[in-house]
């Protein structure tokens, strides 16, 4: 590829652009990208069947020496496609040197990328589900759990533990169906697009995708092999996806504090202190919140670099590839570790019950107690508001006061108002996403539905 050129490329340059240190990873992709190309060639009349078989026994020792650790891969070659192409013309001749007819480096890569992004998203589809059932396990398993719901983190009414879990069940579902939509715009070959115009040879195109696994081809082969969306659009959905997590992470690093107590980690998923021996730190929680911003700066970068390109390949996109692998590993294995993480979390329901009872979580049930005695809201917001701070102000719950305290502000108010509790609260609930039992009960039905793929 030198032929051009008085010189050979200077050794700093050479390390600069070599991708082969990370690309090594689309080995088995670009491997099954160029059997099929060398079947397809020959389909074609434009190689014989006898080279393409030649080719294709070629391709898959070499990527058993890969496997093994017996290729060594050569940063002069540039990336892993020279590397193979390389080997391949070491094992057989000038047969090799054909496999490279009717298709560049650029769709060659696009097409690499393209079978790697769908193997991750494929992957992390199921990973969001397992930890989606961990969830649904853990909400099942405490599901008569009463805790406090916040607000600027504050408590303001109690609800289901189990309705809380939900919530990032929900959370997770649209991550699922985010990942669905990219799979879907990732699922497009590229091959056959040539460096930028396509290619001037009788190519099946049809044939190569179905042989591949694509549901169709690219239709411009400008856009084809300069398109990285999918890579964006992975990087994110992966950034929401741990946004997610971060969120469901700084609450488990909440609740497991001393300050909280409302759940305990296991001790697989914890860690201690080099000084202090009474610790037991959320490590897992804590290294989660701050990959997620990992995630982001890689979202960033891949944005940054394809937002000035002109049309169409540039050497700019291969920055393409390290953050969007470091993006795929981060969110498998947090999504992994918390699947575990979750599955072992013991909940302690007294403590979060009693939180749930303490202080004047009701107060809202008590405006609404008024509104069924026909004052208007608002009104009614105002009385109770003024009950919270005398109560405040007199050291006492709600269940303490008198019914003459609680008549000194609305002539309302009787003896029913005791019958106003945290059980009463959630039944109040009764609607359809409320935290009613009974409705509860009906959306862990239905989410189990979802992970079974019986539903949504």
């Amino acid at each position: 590829m030198r032929d051009r050129f008085n010189k050979e490329v200077d050794k700093s340059v050479q390390k600069y652009t070599s991708s082969v240190s990370f690309d090594r990873r689309l080995y088995k992709q670009d491997i099954a990208g160029s059997i099929a190309h060398a079947r397809m060639l020959a389909k074609q009349g434009i190689v014989s069947e006898k080279d393409a078989e030649l080719i294709t026994m070629a391709l898959t020792s070499i990527r058993e020496e890969i496997e093994r650790g017996s290729l060594a891969l050569r940063d002069d070659l540039e990336d892993i496609h020279m590397n193979i192409e390389a080997r391949l013309i070491e094992k057989v001749g000038d047969v090799g040197r054909k496999l490279h007819t009717a298709r560049s480096r650029n769709d060659q890569v696009a097409l690499d990328m393209r079978l790697f992004a769908k193997e991750a998203i494929s992957r992390t589809i199921e990973k969001i589900i397992e930890l989606q059932k961990a969830l649904l396990d853990l909400a099942e398993a405490n599901k008569d759990v009463v805790m406090p719901g916040y607000t600027h983190l504050q408590r303001a009414q109690p609800v289901l533990f189990a309705h809380h879990m939900l919530a990032y069940f929900e959370m997770l579902q649209r991550d699922v169906a985010r990942f669905r939509d990219c799979l879907g715009r990732t699922d497009v070959l590229p091959l056959g697009s040539g460096a930028l115009a396509g290619v001037p040879y009788p190519i099946d195109r049809d044939f190569l995708a179905k042989e591949l696994g694509f549901s169709r081809i690219s239709e411009n082969s400008m856009d084809a092999v300069s398109d990285r969306d999918f890579v964006i659009e992975y990087q994110a959905a992966a950034s929401i996806a741990m946004m997610h997590l971060s969120r469901l992470a700084e609450e488990i690093v909440l609740w497991s504090s001393m300050e909280f107590g409302f759940v305990e980690l296991d001790d697989a998923y914890a860690t201690g202190s080099s000084i202090m021996p009474q610790k037991k730190n959320p490590d897992v929680a804590e290294l989660a919140r701050a990959k997620t911003g990992r995630v982001y700066g890689n979202l960033l970068a891949i944005l940054t670099t394809i937002k000035a390109l002109p049309l169409s390949y540039n050497r700019d996109m291969q920055e393409d590839k390290e953050g969007f692998f470091d993006t795929v590993d981060t969110l498998l294995s947090t999504l992994e570790v918390f699947t575990g993480m979750v599955a072992t979390l013991k909940v302690k329901g007294e403590k979060t019950r009693r939180a749930a009872e303490e202080g004047y979580i009701l107060a809202t049930d008590l405006a609404d107690y008024l509104v069924g005695k026909g004052v208007p809201f608002r009104e009614a917001h105002s009385i109770v508001g003024g009950l919270v701070r005398y109560a405040v102000e007199k050291g006492k719950t709600f269940k303490d006061l008198s019914l003459s305290e609680y008549k000194s502000f609305s002539p309302l108010f009787e003896e029913d108002v005791y019958s106003v509790t945290v059980a009463s609260s959630l039944a109040a609930r009764n609607v359809p996403g409320g935290t009613a039992p009974g409705q509860v009960a009906q959306q862990l039905d239905r989410a189990r539905r979802i992970v079974q793929g019986e539903d949504g």
